[in-house]
Parts: C-alpha cells; sequence; structure tokens
C-alpha cells in the first residue's frame, strides 16, 4: 500500500499592498485605527519637521529619508519601533510594562497614549540620527 502524498499546504493570505497611510488605517479595525492615528499624529504635532508614509507596508515617520519610528497593526496588539536597537536598550527601564524586543515593542490595542514616552523615543532617535 502506498503512503498517502502530504496535504497541500495552505498559503497564509498576505495583507493587501497599501498606497497610502490612509489606506493602511482604513483597513483596520477602528479602535486600531483609532490608536495608531493618535501616535502619528502625536508625533506629527510634536514634531513638524517629520512625515508619515508607507514603507514595508505599514506606516512609518521619516525624516529626510531616514527611519524614525513605525507603528504597525497585529491581530492582538500593535508594535511601536524607534528604529533602533540602542533606543531600545537606553528606554528598557520606561518600556517595562510592555513586551520588548531587540528594535520594537507591543502596545495595547487601545493604548491610552504615553504621549512623554512617545515624544521621548522619537526625541532619541532624532539625537541619533544628527
Amino acid at each position: 500500500m502506498k503512503p498517502h502524498p502530504p496535504a497541500p499546504r495552505r498559503k497564509a493570505s498576505k495583507p493587501p499592498k497599501y498606497k497610502s497611510v490612509a489606506d493602511y488605517l482604513a483597513s483596520q479595525d477602528p479602535v486600531k485605527a483609532s490608536t495608531l492615528r493618535s501616535v502619528i499624529a502625536l508625533i506629527l504635532a510634536e514634531f513638524p519637521e517629520l512625515e508619515v508614509k508607507i514603507s514595508w507596508n505599514v506606516p512609518t515617520i521619516h525624516r529626510q529619508g531616514k527611519y524614525v519610528a513605525g507603528i504597525c497593526a497585529y491581530k492582538n496588539h500593535l508594535t511601536f519601533a524607534p528604529w533602533s536597537p540602542q533606543v531600545i536598550k537606553d528606554f528598557k527601564a520606561r518600556l517595562g510594562q510592555y513586551v520588548v524586543w531587540q528594535h520594537c515593542f507591543q502596545i495595547p490595542v487601545d493604548w491610552t497614549i504615553d504621549r512623554e514616552l512617545v515624544k521621548d523615543l522619537v526625541r532619541a532617535r532624532l539625537a541619533e540620527l544628527a
């Protein structure tokens, strides 16, 4: 008797290619979209020299073509990335309540934004780029 061939693997569905930050936000559930929009708005209001665009299919904050921060949605959390392992390391004590990786950390989908933390992370990344 011949063994059965393995069942074909289903490919994970790819997210659509987003053409703009507005498209990305429109694709998210309202709670995630609101939190993402609020974080982006805070950064752009505090640092008007920065711009937001889609890179790697997620919203990213830039200054003169250099990555300053990124924020994106996953199924059960959002991720904030200051694009720097050193910035994450320097802020480790302040990030203690979050799940932290080398380049980023998780935030709740309904995050009450820690405005000072976000501003300080962006300032630190901008100083690193200077």
